[in-house]
């Protein structure tokens, strides 16, 4: 499967912004969906996941501020993030992972970063 992730930009703390990830193929309902970022000089890290089943989960930092969805319909995966903060500022990943995980290194698909800058 082939993902492009797309949305990100600059915005003032406070905005929204949403993220959409479009993958290619007939089998993007079969995988499990991941959001990651990677701010400057830091590891990856984990941020949401929705599974086949619809089921989510974020990180403790985004709770209440981000949501992860998806429509299977359009073969995409969305992260909507409200009340965006300086430190959100990253580039975000999507990805695709049979089953569900939390650990970047487990995905087996990957798509191109979009970058999300926060200013103060």
């Amino acid at each position: 499967v082939q993902l492009q992730a797309s949305g990100g930009g600059l915005v003032q703390a406070g905005a929204s912004l949403r993220l959409s990830c479009a993958a290619s193929g007939r089998t993007f309902s079969s995988y499990s969906m991941g959001w990651f970022r990677q701010a400057p000089g830091k590891e990856r890290e984990f941020v949401a996941v929705i599974t086949r089943g619809g089921g989510t989960l974020v990180v403790g930092s985004v709770k209440g501020r981000f949501t992860i969805s998806r429509d299977n319909a359009k073969n995409t995966v969305y992260l909507q993030m409200n009340s965006l903060k300086v430190e959100d500022t990253a580039v975000y990943y999507c990805a695709a992972r049979g089953s569900v995980s939390t650990i970047p290194k487990e995905y087996d698909y990957w798509g191109r970063g979009t970058l999300v800058t926060v200013s103060s």
